[in-house]
């Protein structure tokens, strides 16, 4: 008997699912706790917060898995100083418009944050802090931007996304990607104001890395802006 050889067809990863899969590991915890808090289940909020490590930890997984895949990504972009001064910048302005933009009438529901306090342990606080610094920092950033501005900003022009440039947009995708993005977040507003900031970096910069950079510097501003004033709500 002729012995089965294992080929590419066994198991096909297409381009559009290692974009999707981090960002969609990352809704479904997002989702588990909604769809609980509607039933009347809703968790108890150590709990909560500590399926936070796990979401992220997957999340980073799934990214390390498909890397290589992600030929979008070339952080020599970084090098271009002008275009790395412009996107710090823009992330600095959409993390003053997040903390300033935080009325009730525009966010979802009641705001709920991270509030590492609820623990006892000072080791596990401390844990918990790096974990959210580091998620909220560097995986977040890269999982959402990859979504988002690499994935379906093109999709949306086109089923066969790759072969749409990196920064191209129709007025359609540009609103569409900038309410879609604003609804991912509670502060809707402030969410709409940074998607078509980072819609208009990527426009400029043609660079995906460049949008990884603009977004981290928002949440990690936001992370010291949170730590220095107790305002856990903005986490």
């Amino acid at each position: 008997m002729e012995k089965r050889q294992n080929t590419d067809n066994d198991f096909t990863i297409t381009p559009a699912s290692c974009r999707i899969l981090p960002f969609a590991l990352y809704m479904v915890f997002i989702a588990i706790q909604e769809i609980a808090s509607l039933v009347g289940l809703e968790l108890p909020e150590q709990v909560a917060m500590q399926l936070y490590p796990i979401k992220v930890g997957l999340v980073a997984a799934a990214l390390v898995f498909f890397w290589k895949r992600y030929d979008e990504l070339d952080f020599s972009d970084l090098l271009r100083l002008p275009q790395t001064a412009l996107s710090i910048a823009v992330g600095y302005f959409v993390f003053i418009a997040w903390i300033n933009i935080d009325f009730s009438f525009v966010a979802q529901d009641r705001q709920t944050g991270f509030d590492p306090t609820v623990f006892e342990s000072d080791t596990l606080r401390r844990a918990m802090l790096a974990i959210r610094i580091v998620g909220a920092a560097v995986i977040v950033p890269v999982m959402e931007e990859l979504f988002w501005r690499s994935f379906l900003a093109r999709y949306l022009l086109g089923k066969n996304f790759l072969n749409v440039a990196i920064g191209r947009f129709s007025p359609l995708s540009f609103m569409a990607i900038t309410i879609l993005f604003g609804l991912e977040h509670q502060l809707i507003v402030a969410g709409m104001i940074a998607g078509s900031a980072y819609n208009l970096l990527l426009i400029r910069t043609k660079s995906i890395t460049q949008c990884i950079l603009s977004h981290a510097v928002t949440n990690l501003a936001l992370a010291f802006y949170v730590l220095n004033t107790g305002q856990w709500k903005f986490w």
